[in-house]
Formats: C-alpha cells, structure tokens, sequence
C-alpha cells in the first residue's frame, strides 16, 4: 500500500506517463472502459511527443522520473521474453545522466567509511568525479603506499547438485576474505598505486527504497488492468529490479566478484581485471586499481590506435563461453560502457573489464542443459533440442515432442538458410524462449539473465566486426570446455574429490545396510517421495478429510436437533431452543465443509 509520504511522488509518476501518452502500454480489455474514460481526460500529447514511437516516449518518460527509473528502464530492457522488442530496443539504449553530487560529501562518505581522514590512506583525492551515475560515482586517487595484492589460493570445486549461484557467492566471499588479509609477497601481482575510490549516492538506499515501493504500486496497477499481464508478470518484474538494485547497492559484493573475476582470469592475455584495493574499501565505498583503455564502441580511436578489430570480436565471443561454461561465472552487465580495450596492445588485443555489480551463474544441472542445448543448436539437432527441454524441466512432461521439435524447426530453419555469418546465435535463441513459452517454458532468473549477456556480447562482437560468424567461432571453444568438463580427466578429478566423502562415510554403511534390510523384512519400510504434484494432492486430500469431519459433524447435530425437537414438539407442539442451537450449529458445520472443500 502506498503511504501518504509517496503519494505526491506517485502523482508525478502519473503526471509524466499522461504527457507522454504511456496509456497505449497497458491497453486491454478488461480495463478498456476505465483507459477510455481516461483518455477522453488525458490533454493530447504535444505534435513532437505524438509522432515518437512508444519505446521512445517510454524512455524519455523514464529519464525524467530519474535515475532510478533509468536503471528499472535499463533492466526492464533485458526482459526480451516479456516486453515487445522495439520497446526493448529503446530502453536499452538508456544511459545514465546523473549530476555529480558534491565532492565534500564524497570526501566525507570515505572518510567515515575508513574510519580516518583522507590523508591518512590517499596521498591524493580528487573532489572532481571522472564518471556519475544513478547508484554511485567514481573519483580518482593515489595511494599513500603501493597496495600487496596476492591471489589466494583457489577453493575446491563446487560438490555435485550444490546450488551453483551461492556457490559462486560464497567463492566470491572467501576470495575477498583471503584478499583483504594477503599481506605476503610485496611484488606479487601489485597494481599501481593510482586508484579510482566508488562511492554510494547520499541517501540511495532510501531512495531505493520509495521508489521500489512505487514501481510495486504501479505493477499492481498493470497486473490488474492489462490484458496479457500473465505474461508480463508485472510483479515478478519489479522482484527481479528490487534484487538488482539491491546487489549493485553492495560495493563489498561487487568487490568480491572483482576478486573472483580476476582470479579466473590471473595471467590470461584476453581479459584484464583491475585489483581491489580491500585496506582502502568500507560500507559503500569500493577502491580498486585504476585503468586506462579505449571504450569498445569508440571505433575510430580503436581504428587509430591499430587495434585488430576482427581478432578482437573473436576474443570477445570465446570470453562469454569461456566464463560461462569453464568458470560458471560471467559478467552479466557487460555492455560497450563496461568494457574497454587495452590500447597498447594493438596485435593481440586485450579486454579490461569494468563494474561488477551484476554477476551471473547458474546451477550446475542448467549449466549442463544449457551447453547441450547450444551444441544440438550448433548441429541443427531439432529432436535433442525439444527433448532436452523436456529432461530439463524446463517444459512439462505431458508436452508433446514432435509438436515441439516442429515448432523448433520452425523458429529455426529460416536462419540457417542464411550464410553462417548473417545468423544471430542470441536472436535464435530469443525466439526460441518465446515459442517455447506456448509450451509453458519455465526459466530461471539465471537463465534470463545469461540470454541479456549473450545479446550484449553478441552485439558488441557485430559492432568491431558486422561479418562475424558467431556460430563458427562459438562452436569449437564450448566443444572443447565440453570435453574438458565431461571428459575422463574431469571424472577422475571428481572422483578424488568425493573419495574422502566415501571414505568417511564407510564406516556408517553396513549399519544402514543392516536397518533397511530389517525395515524391508518387517514390513516398516517406508517410501518418502517428495514433489510439488505431491504436496498439492495431500493438501488436497487434507482439505477433503477436513471438508468430510465437518459434514459428519453437521449431520450429527442436526440428528440430535431432530431427536430433542419431536419429543418435545409431540408433547407442546413448540420447537425447544435445544434444537434451534443445533441447526445453527450445523449449518455453520455445513459452511466450514463447503470453504474447506473449495481449491
């Protein structure tokens, strides 16, 4: 419920959706009657607004609300599966255009983060910030001192079936850890002592907060009045934007996914990850090493600085495959403005990674759909795909698989008639997603969300080389990683690592060997199956159970109102009051039965 405190903010919001005609968004037929009468209020729209396209006129909507609604248009513009592709389009072209707030007020965040002035941790502090945007801004700076930065070692692989994503997290939370108290080797891995200090806006968790509490408002409003709101699932949207916004607020978790990141990438040639800077980062504030690089779109100081642009989209693309299916963490924000290119390396071109707030996984068993998924999509294996959505979950049982594979075929075969090099790997698999849902597709938030990065990256290798053949160069890296991941050096690997696990376990197995024998020769064995199918048909029977306990109980009393009622009534000819008590009682019974027996 939105308080009175929000209910001017609210009043605004609507204000600016009215100028700008946002009404045809939520056209439907349910609320056809109220958006009638409403338009027939709405001024119209200025002549210059009026001839704009809906994405346009929502993304400038969006920018004027302000920053926060310009990150919820930014994360609204990766949900493909559930808002039409040219609003899509427009709101992913959104960019953050925040007024830098003072720099005192940053000196003084960092200064009560640290617990000491500035100078006690940076011989410089530029007040001036290089970059503003709506969750932070960014200041540069100089260490006192040169920073020891030594990678800890790397934990054991995650245990088969673990959730990959908290995994992941809690890699990330011990490699931050091991970082912040590596005190060792001075000369290992040190960065410069030039760094660039994050800091958290003033007052953004409050923010934040008002305005999540608006955008709930407002999807309940469209769940409510649009038609395909089923497929929108306005709320579910504004859960995933709440989540988001939460983690990019965590500057110590966007830390540990630096330190992750770097480490998986320790001494490649293909990704450069700056160094966080952990004795200099506190509660919203993040230090990390400072870099210098040519942003991926600038392509005419790509081109001047000699940068081999073709080899450089390759490396791009082996990047995305590689994160994702050897290291089953990638970065899932990376557009043109989050990667840069390393302009002294022109023959052999190096990435620089930037922001790591949004970092995706996924859990181990989608991880292995997910690559069988891509390389049957490689070998145009209609049938595998269809049954691997199947097998994964992702599509239910009853779905039947040759209407599947026809509607597979059919979103697929107009592509491959093109050259391989003119086919979009991440829009196949978009409308993959979109003609699954027919079959009522359930995806993981992991799953949509690793589809956002594979458009990003995709686009960004056509914008260094339009010619591209994804397929071609994708293709060979997720066979290998495969081979590598499945083949009998993995399995001996995995072996070794559960051989304790079996070892420790041994001693305990002729005991339960021994109890489930006498459970199964006396008759107390007991099988325990648990699924969401079961759980709804117990609830179900409970509630049947219940619904029959109150008809008995119904039933009795008005037995016993009838046997106190004739006696007396032969005798008087009046009803006693016993019996009015007993109907009463009974048809309450009757009503308990019928709520309880109701789905």
């Amino acid at each position: 419920m939105t308080t009175l405190r929000q209910l001017p903010r609210l009043l605004r919001v609507v204000r600016v959706l009215a100028r700008y005609r946002l009404d045809d968004l939520a056209d439907s037929t349910r609320g056809s009657r109220l958006l009638g009468v409403a338009r027939a209020v709405l001024p119209r729209p200025s002549a210059e607004i009026a001839a704009l396209p809906r994405g346009e006129r929502l993304a400038l909507a969006l920018t004027e609300l302000g920053p926060i609604f310009v990150k919820f248009g930014q994360i609204l513009s990766t949900r493909r599966d559930l808002i039409p592709g040219d609003v899509a389009d427009a709101l992913a072209l959104l960019q953050d255009q925040v007024a830098p707030f003072p720099g005192e007020l940053a000196r003084a965040a960092v200064e009560r983060a640290l617990g000491a002035p500035i100078a006690a941790h940076f011989a410089e502090f530029d007040e001036t910030p290089l970059a503003s945007a709506s969750i932070a801004q960014v200041h540069a700076a100089t260490l006192l001192t040169t920073p020891r930065v030594v990678p800890p070692p790397r934990p054991p692989p995650a245990p088969t079936g673990a959730d990959a994503d908290a995994y992941a997290r809690s890699y990330a939370e011990a490699a931050a850890f091991a970082d912040a108290r590596a005190d060792a080797d001075p000369a290992a891995n040190a960065p410069s002592r030039e760094v660039v200090v994050k800091i958290l806006r003033p007052d953004i968790h409050r923010r934040v907060a008002d305005d999540v509490a608006l955008l709930r408002a407002l999807a309940e409003l469209v769940q409510r009045f649009h038609a395909n709101a089923d497929k929108i699932r306005p709320r579910e949207i504004v859960a995933e934007i709440e989540a988001t916004l939460t983690n990019e607020l965590d500057l110590q978790r966007e830390g540990a996914n630096a330190s992750l990141l770097r480490r998986n990438f320790a001494g490649s040639a293909d990704l450069y990850v700056p160094a966080v800077v952990w004795s200099h980062s506190g509660d919203g504030v993040l230090t990390l090493e400072r870099v210098r690089g040519i942003p991926v779109d600038d392509l005419d100081a790509l081109d001047a600085a000699g940068i081999d642009r073709v080899a450089l989209a390759e490396k791009g693309v082996r990047l995305f495959y590689t994160q994702v299916f050897r290291d089953n963490f990638f970065h899932a924000d990376a557009h043109a403005g989050n990667i840069w290119v390393d302009a002294t390396r022109a023959l052999d071109p190096c990435f620089i990674a930037l922001d790591f707030g949004i970092m995706g996984s996924l859990p181990e068993r989608d991880q292995y759909w997910l690559a069988e998924n891509f390389l049957a999509l490689f070998d145009q294996d209609y049938a595998r795909i269809a049954e691997l959505h199947v097998r994964a979950g992702w599509i239910p049982a009853h779905a039947r698989l040759d209407e599947l594979e026809a509607a597979v075929r059919t979103v697929c075969e107009p592509y491959f008639t093109r050259p391989l090099a003119e086919i979009s790997l991440a829009e196949v698999v978009v409308k993959l997603f979109q003609t699954a849902r027919r079959y009522e597709l359930t995806l993981q938030p992991q799953l949509i969300l690793l589809q956002k990065t594979l458009l990003n990256i995709e686009g960004v290798g056509r914008l260094l080389d339009p010619q591209i053949d994804i397929w071609a160069t994708a293709k060979p890296v997720l066979e290998r990683i495969w081979r590598e991941r499945r083949g009998p050096r993995a399995m001996l690997k995995t072996l070794r690592r559960r051989l304790p696990d079996w070892i420790a376990a041994a001693p305990e197995m002729p005991q339960l060997v021994h109890d489930y024998l006498a459970q199964a020769t006396t008759g107390t064995l007991e099988l325990r199956i648990a699924s969401d199918d079961l759980r709804r048909l117990d609830s179900r029977l409970r509630r049947s159970q219940r619904a029959t306990a109150w008809l008995a109980a119904g039933a009795a009393l008005l037995a016993a109102g009838a046997l106190i009622a004739l006696p007396a009534a032969a005798a008087s000819r009046t009803l006693p009051l016993a019996c009015w008590f007993a109907g009463v009682a009974a048809l309450a019974a009757f009503a308990a039965a019928w709520r309880l027996s109701r789905p």
